[in-house]
Formats: C-alpha cells, sequence, structure tokens
C-alpha cells in the first residue's frame, strides 16, 4: 500500500523526516529559487503542485515578496498545515490554496509564469502522468516554465544500495533505510530519465533540460 500523505502521523513528521530521505533537500528548493528568479518576471504568480506542508511555499514567499502563489495539494492535512505554517509566518497573504490533484488547473487555464512539481510526479501512477504534466503546461501562460524534481528509476542495482547508505549518512537509521528502499515499488511510480524527458515532451512542453542530480534524484526544467 502507498504512503498516506494525509495520515496525521505522516503530516507530524513529513519535515524532519524528508531531510533524511532526500539528499540534499535544502539545495532543491535553492536552485529552484535561482532558477526562477532568473527565468521569472518580477511580477509573477507561480503554481506549486503538491505544496506538502509549506516549507517550499515558505521559503519561496519570503524570498520573492512581490510574487503570488497557488498552492495544491490532494491530501486535507497537508494542505492545511502548510496553511497554518504560512499563517504563523504571516505569508499566506499572497497564497491561494486549494485542495485537490492537478485536474483542478483544468480551471486555470494559461494563469501562471511558473509551475512548480518538487518530488511529485514521481508519486503519479503511470497511467496518469502524461494528463498530469499537460494539466500543468495548460495551466502555465505562453512564456512558462516548470521545474520538477523526481527521484528516477534505479539502472543498476548498486543504485538502490548507495542511495539507502547516503540516506543513513544523512540521519536515518538503517532499519528506516532498509524499509525506504524496500517499499519503492510500492510508494513511487518511477520512470527512467529518457521516459520522463518524453513525458514533457509529449504534454507539449519545449527545451526541457536536466538542471540538477543527486543520485537518482533529478530536477528538468522546460518551457511551454
Amino acid at each position: 500500500m502507498a504512503k498516506d500523505f494525509n495520515d496525521p502521523r505522516v503530516v507530524e513528521s513529513y519535515d524532519h523526516h524528508i531531510r533524511k530521505l532526500i539528499p540534499g533537500y535544502e539545495l532543491i528548493h535553492l536552485q529552484a529559487h535561482a532558477i526562477l528568479k532568473n527565468m521569472v518576471a518580477e511580477q509573477a504568480e507561480i503554481v506549486v503542485v503538491g505544496c506538502g506542508t509549506g516549507y517550499e511555499l515558505a521559503y519561496l514567499a519570503a524570498q520573492l515578496p512581490q510574487w503570488h502563489f497557488c498552492a495544491i495539494d490532494p491530501a486535507p492535512n497537508m494542505l492545511q498545515q502548510a496553511k497554518a505554517y504560512l499563517e504563523g509566518l504571516q505569508l499566506a497573504d499572497r497564497i491561494q490554496f486549494v485542495l485537490g490533484d492537478s485536474t483542478v488547473l483544468r480551471d486555470m487555464p494559461e494563469r501562471f509564469d511558473a509551475a512548480l512539481a518538487i518530488l511529485v510526479a514521481h508519486f503519479v501512477p503511470q497511467q496518469y502522468k502524461l494528463d498530469f504534466f499537460k494539466d500543468i503546461v495548460n495551466s502555465l501562460k505562453p512564456t512558462g516554465v516548470c521545474l520538477s524534481y523526481d527521484l528516477m528509476q534505479f539502472q543498476y542495482p548498486e543504485q538502490s544500495t548507495v542511495l539507502k547508505t547516503m540516506a543513513q549518512l544523512t540521519g536515518l537509521a538503517e532499519a528506516q533505510a532498509i524499509k525506504m528502499i524496500d517499499r519503492l515499488d510500492s510508494d513511487f511510480h518511477l520512470v527512467t530519465l529518457d521516459e520522463l524527458l518524453a513525458l514533457y515532451q509529449q504534454a507539449g512542453f519545449k527545451n526541457v533540460q536536466q538542471y540538477s542530480q543527486v543520485l537518482n534524484y533529478m530536477g528538468l526544467f522546460a518551457r511551454k
């Protein structure tokens, strides 16, 4: 059974746990900030697809006070946690919170200057991945851009072993690291980099390029 991101226990421990699971977690958002600051206008509207508990939103909203955001998440408890967190930081006035998956974007055509889907697409089942990216591209303005960051399919057995070791080095207990690897097939729907590039192109994106990689986690940047 896949992880339930609406489980209150998962929500409560998410921010602490993810830093042990994902190598270079803070660097992911630092890179997104740098890219968007150079690729998006000073007055911009950004959609965050799969906002989780709001760390990404809080970081970007604090760094870029002229931007407005639309935060989408299908898990009610995650979305509520994000909203409470941003309200506590007095940043929520520039953020619209929307409960739902990528299909809610179908009511927001050509609205956004940029879309972020950080650590999201690898949870989307294979049969829905193309629609996921189509929903995103159709929500972007003609000059819009998209950034994603996801775990890619392992090509060699050693890659999962190295990822397990990396998680332990960043603070995950050995038993938790083993469980993480054992649950990959049930928690994730992984594709290869070539398959993800093809999905981007089939969805309608242009100039798709890889901007980052830490082990099997890879970031892609694309223009509409």
